[in-house]
């Protein structure tokens, strides 16, 4: 003769079901996977992804296969701006007040291009070698980032929309990363390898002042601003005993006020203000963090989503909230060089038609 579980216990495991098939469930702050779009293409690597939110297009920087524009509706490739496959584009850099575009191609030169019409003008030839370049509203400037030389990095900048040499500069560090302005006066520098996050104008095109963020933040990589609260946001990839970081700076005095731990392989970092959310992507560990916002010195992790191996650069729609990210099935071949610096088994060959956009959204 059957047993017959107790009525009680049915509707317990009923509950648990509808528990586990609840996609909010067990997401701490509601982040998760929304679809991911595999991009047919050769074996290339990439760099970073920005989005055009009125027009609702992405922009991946794939390198040998060209700055593509990616529709998320229609979750295909829509265009190759340009000659940008040939001229190996890293990514853009978007500026809607003025229409305009910029991939920055690893050859050492610029393709602007119309953020309305995707149509290209002729590249500009800036240097041996660009790594990327940084739009600072203020001064209505472009800030080049170019390759590392014996003693140190230069920045050339050039208004907007003109595209004209507007000076330059050296700085000491020879690899010069991410940056942001504040809005409103000073442009923020990550160097990432002496740990020290440079204060900019870029008016006046000279170094305000030198941050040390060591012991703190090692390889400071990613910088964003909270220009309301006058804190710079930086994703710390680490070094030696140092661990990877997430730390806030204060960028009136350089102080550091407050510092968490992240995954690794950090290269990217997204504030949002009006969700009061920061969210680092780290890529040798393949997760997201997620910190909150409460105030200029108060913040609290609140979610770490796991991603996929080599997830490292994003971008956020602004008006959805909605994050596009990208990665590929990847090998450490050892007879080629693996940036031992980032992980001793840092993918350096690429899969054909493994290319990812993946897309992340917050359960309301």
């Amino acid at each position: 003769m059957k047993t017959r579980p107790a009525k009680h216990s049915l509707m317990a495991s009923a509950i648990a079901l509808t528990l586990a098939a609840s996609p909010s469930a067990f997401a701490f702050d509601g982040w998760h996977l929304l679809n991911a779009a595999v991009i047919p293409g050769e074996a290339s690597g990439w760099d970073y992804v920005s989005v055009d939110s009125a027009r609702h297009h992405v922009f991946l920087g794939h390198r040998e296969e060209g700055l593509q524009v990616f529709d998320p509706t229609l979750r295909k490739v829509i265009k190759v701006i340009g000659n940008t496959a040939n001229d190996r584009s890293d990514g853009a850099v978007l500026i809607p007040d003025f229409d305009l575009g910029i991939s920055n191609n690893e050859n050492g030169t610029i393709t602007p291009f119309s953020l309305s019409t995707l149509k290209a003008r002729p590249s500009i030839k800036v240097g041996d070698d660009l790594d990327t370049s940084h739009y600072d509203p203020v001064s209505k400037r472009l800030v080049l980032n170019m390759g590392a030389e014996a003693n140190g990095t230069e920045l050339i900048m050039l208004d907007v929309p003109s595209l004209k040499e507007a000076g330059r500069f050296k700085v000491p560090s020879k690899k010069a990363e991410g940056g942001d302005s504040d809005g409103k006066a000073f442009f923020f520098l990550a160097a990432q390898d002496i740990d020290k996050v440079y204060k900019l104008d870029t008016r006046a095109g000279k170094l305000v002042d030198t941050f040390d963020v060591a012991p703190t933040c090692g390889r400071p990589t990613a910088v964003t601003v909270n220009g309301a609260d006058e804190r710079v946001y930086i994703s710390c990839r680490g070094r030696d005993t140092v661990k990877p970081s997430f730390v806030v700076l204060n960028g009136d005095n350089g102080k550091v006020v407050y510092t968490a731990p992240i995954g690794e392989g950090t290269d990217s970092i997204i504030y949002d203000a009006s969700l009061k959310r920061i969210l680092t992507a780290n890529g040798v560990s393949a997760n997201l963090n997620v910190f909150e916002v409460d105030g200029p010195d108060n913040y609290k992790p609140l979610d770490t989503l796991g991603t996929r191996a080599g997830m490292r650069t994003m971008a956020m729609d602004t008006k959805t909230h909605v994050i596009y990210a990208v990665t590929a099935e990847s090998s450490a071949d050892p007879s080629k060089k693996i940036r031992t610096e980032v992980s001793p088994f840092y993918g350096n060959t690429f899969f054909p038609n493994t290319y990812t956009v993946m897309t992340y959204g917050k359960h309301r």
